[in-house]
């Protein structure tokens, strides 16, 4: 990266910069590579934040199937980590996870898990043997239906007439599956194996299909990170979870440069799993120095840029996202490690800048929250809009559920000082309620910016981007306008 004139003197957010278009010979945004090169099997710059609010296996497997990664939280107790892991393992590659009810459930069960929008549907079966056979299903429920059915009509007598379906044997490809739907005049179908239903794949699934790469393991699974606090067995904790199949550990914590850290970092490193290791956060040159001497291989930068933290206002402790992420990267490039920019992105041009900045990939919170796919179930104001809960991982909410097993005494001294946002709504936006909706919108802009730098690469997009200085004006100039002439 460069800068287009002087070079600051000040720390700088995302908000203070801009790219400058150069000359480039790539002629298509979809001859642009992101994958991040982080030494993960990831296909998109793109990690989802590891947050209670955030992140969870529907959304880990969601993300990978597009070519993203997500991260596990910490605050999970060990066997429902090694449940969602191995969970996210079984999930297919080229088909959705099945989202299957029972005849007798309801309208109202099924708004929990989805708004009432196009592109998604409730398979209606009969599951009470664990798995699901052809004879079992009922029908497909699209989400739609559900806006206009009464609340507690039940499934079953929405699912009319036999599902259509495909067999996973005959889809040749995506480009085939789609024109499959299409040849049917289908919306959506089940995927079936061997007469078991493994998945359901609509016209747009097929499409994204053409267009995103799975980021798989070894094995052909879907790839899964995990994360571990830095107090108590670390060691321990790791191994289990490499045991599990986990394909990336996060070690994780609020100040990641301080000898905590380094200790639970050694250990973990001694173990030699053979996977990538992230850590962090730290926003300095001298925390990647420490953290990749420990062991560390990827660097998780940010302090208090995000959504849900208050940390730079709380203790004035942290760092404008950019700069820590341009003196980080750097740092680590020289030292052979990665960079995650963790938090502050808002709109698509953030996650550009952070990558013009150096890093590998873009680690994602609250944006993701506001999701089909995020942990919790739907909610709705009294204004009928659908939208999740999310709190900051420092939050008073976040450390009575993290220590919600001491004594009254301890959690009470714990909660007086907690920092953080303890409970926010995250709206789903109505034309992009689902993850992968947010993807096609980030990917998009990102790759029509490497195209503007003449980068087809990561790393191709680290040497070229062109980065300018912007007042605040400036900034406001590049917003659309939110009304009419």
């Amino acid at each position: 990266m460069e800068f287009y004139g002087e070079t600051p003197d000040v720390d700088l957010t995302y908000s203070d910069v801009f790219l400058v278009p150069r000359r480039s010979a790539i002629t298509s945004r979809l001859d642009v590579d992101l994958a991040p090169g982080d030494g993960t099997t990831a296909t998109l710059p793109l990690v989802s934040a590891n947050m209670n609010s955030v992140t969870g296996a529907r959304l880990a497997a969601t993300l990978a199937r597009r070519g993203g990664l997500g991260v596990l939280p910490q605050d999970m107790p060990l066997q429902e980590l090694d449940a969602a892991i191995r969970w996210v393992k079984a999930q297919p590659t080229a088909w959705d996870t099945p989202l299957v009810l029972p005849p007798d459930a309801t309208v109202a069960d099924a708004a929990r898990l989805l708004p009432a929008t196009e592109g998604h549907g409730i398979v209606v079966a009969d599951a009470s043997s664990g798995h699901v056979d052809a004879d079992d299903i009922l029908g497909i429920v699209p989400a739609t239906r559900l806006g206009t059915a009464l609340p507690d009509a039940r499934l079953g007598d929405l699912a009319r007439g036999r599902a259509a379906s495909v067999d996973a044997d005959d889809i040749e490809s995506a480009r085939h599956a789609f024109d499959v739907l299409v040849a049917a005049e289908a919306e959506t179908v089940c995927v079936l194996h061997h007469g078991h239903l493994v998945g359901t794949l609509s016209r747009r699934s097929a499409l994204r299909s053409t267009l995103y790469r799975p980021a798989v393991d070894a094995s052909g699974r879907l790839i899964v990170a995990a994360a571990v606090g830095i107090n108590g067995d670390v060691a321990s904790k790791a191994k289990a979870l490499a045991g599990a199949g986990v394909d990336v550990l996060v070690v994780d914590t609020a100040h990641g440069h301080q000898e905590g850290m380094l200790r639970a970092l050694r250990a973990v490193a001694d173990l030699d799993l053979g996977i990538p290791i992230a850590a962090g956060n730290i926003v300095s040159a001298e925390g990647v120095h420490d953290l990749v001497t420990a062991g560390a291989t990827i660097l998780k930068v940010g302090v208090g840029p995000g959504a849900m933290c208050t940390t730079r206002m709380m203790t004035a402790v942290g760092r404008p996202q950019f700069s820590a992420v341009l003196e980080t990267a750097e740092a680590a490039r020289i030292m052979g490690a990665h960079v995650w920019a963790d938090g502050g992105v808002r709109y698509p041009r953030d996650v550009a800048l952070a990558l013009a900045a150096g890093a590998a990939s873009v680690m994602i919170g609250s944006w993701f929250a506001g999701t089909i796919e995020a942990p919790g179930e739907l909610q709705v104001d009294d204004a009928g809009r659908a939208y999740k809960e999310s709190w900051g991982m420092a939050s008073t909410k976040a450390v009575h559920e993290r220590f919600g097993r001491l004594d009254p005494y301890e959690l009470a001294r714990k909660e007086l000082f907690a920092e953080g946002i303890s409970s926010s709504k995250i709206y789903l936006d109505p034309l992009r309620p689902g993850l992968e909706d947010l993807l096609d919108m980030i990917t998009s802009g990102v790759r029509s910016s490497f195209t503007y730098a003449g980068a087809s690469t990561v790393a191709e997009f680290h040497d070229r981007a062109r980065v300018g200085l912007q007042s605040a004006a400036g900034y406001e100039e590049g917003k659309a306008l939110p009304v009419s002439w």
